[in-house]
């Protein structure tokens, strides 16, 4: 994030984050294969499974699926002590999960937000739902080929906005 105080979410995201082939095909294992996913949490078994419980905990509450094929999955709370940045993992699934969003679209992208405090756990959350708004970006994200590209198109999308 820039020192601005500006979230940019582009920054939030590497390739090691992204993942544009997820194989699992229901909303648990789909978080389970986010959370690995994390390159913070990698050697830390015990938090890996304290997110992903509040991560099933959160769905239980309410479905992080938005609409539109998009599901945003997050824990009610930013887990304070859980990591000490903000990071973005994004999973692209080709055929879609189920994932119990109001339109009833199965979720084919999929952005973990995981963050220290809850300031920026809302700001992380609300820039990319206004980016996410658009249909363009996201017939683009379905399309990228590689991960760099989808941070490319992230960052081209943030200039814009």
């Amino acid at each position: 994030m820039k020192n601005s105080g500006s979230i940019v979410l582009s920054e939030l995201l590497s390739p090691a984050t992204i993942n544009l082939n997820l194989q699992s095909n229901d909303r648990d294992s789909v978080l389970s294969e986010l959370v690995n996913q994390i390159p913070e949490l990698k050697d830390r078994p015990d938090a890996r499974v304290t997110l992903l419980r509040a991560l099933k905990e959160r769905e239980q509450l309410h479905s992080t699926g938005v609409g539109d094929g998009i599901a945003f999955p997050h824990s009610h709370n930013a887990l304070v002590g859980l990591v000490e940045h903000s990071s973005i993992v994004l999973g692209r699934h080709a055929e879609g999960v189920a994932f119990g969003a109001i339109d009833s679209v199965p979720a084919r992208l999929f952005f973990l937000l995981v963050a220290p405090t809850v300031t920026q756990h809302l700001g992380v959350l609300a820039r990319l739902s206004r980016l996410l708004a658009d249909p363009k970006l996201r017939r683009s994200l379905l399309a990228a080929d590689k991960p760099e590209k989808v941070i490319e198109l992230i960052r081209d999308a943030e200039e814009k906005t």
